[in-house]
C-alpha cells in the first residue's frame, strides 16, 4: 500500500522530490522513512520521520535531503537538493508501526515492516 513516485535522472547539483502515497500510515503510530540501495551495494537508511514529526537522517543526507509528510494527503516526501552521483540508487518508502519511535540513524532494511516498490534516482556528473 506504499507507492513511490518522483524519481528520474538529473545532473549533479540538481533537485528531485520523491513522494510516497501512504494511506493509513502518515497520521497513525508509524515511523516512516526512505531507504535506498545503490547499484551493487547494501541498503542504506536515508531519512525517517516519526508519528510526532521527529526526523532522523543518515550523515550522508544531512543538509541536503529533507523528509516530511502531509497527513491530510496521506503522503510522505523526500526533498533532495544538491544531488551527487553517489545518490544514485533505488529509493524505497518504508514504514513500521512503532509508536513515536524511529531508529537513529534510520534503519537500513530489516527493521522496516512495509515497503513500496521503489523509484529510481540517477544522478550524472
Amino acid at each position: 500500500h506504499l507507492m513511490e513516485s518522483g524519481g528520474g535522472s538529473v545532473q549533479a547539483g540538481g533537485s528531485l522530490r520523491l513522494s510516497c502515497a501512504a494511506p493509513g500510515y502518515t497520521s497513525s503510530n508509524y515511523c516512516m522513512g526512505w531507504v535506498r540501495q545503490p547499484p551493487g551495494k547494501e541498503y542504506e537508511g536515508v531519512a525517517a520521520i516519526s508519528s510526532d514529526g521527529t526526523t532522523r537522517y543518515a550523515d550522508s543526507a544531512k543538509g541536503r535531503l529533507t523528509i516530511s509528510k502531509d497527513n491530510a494527503k496521506n503522503t510522505l516526501y523526500l526533498q533532495m537538493n544538491s544531488l551527487k552521483p553517489e545518490d544514485t540508487a533505488m529509493y524505497y518508502c518504508a514504514a513500521r508501526r512503532s509508536g513515536t519511535y524511529c531508529t537513529n540513524p534510520p534503519a537500513p532494511k530489516y527493521w522496516w515492516h512495509y515497503w513500496g516498490q521503489g523509484t529510481q534516482v540517477t544522478v550524472s556528473s
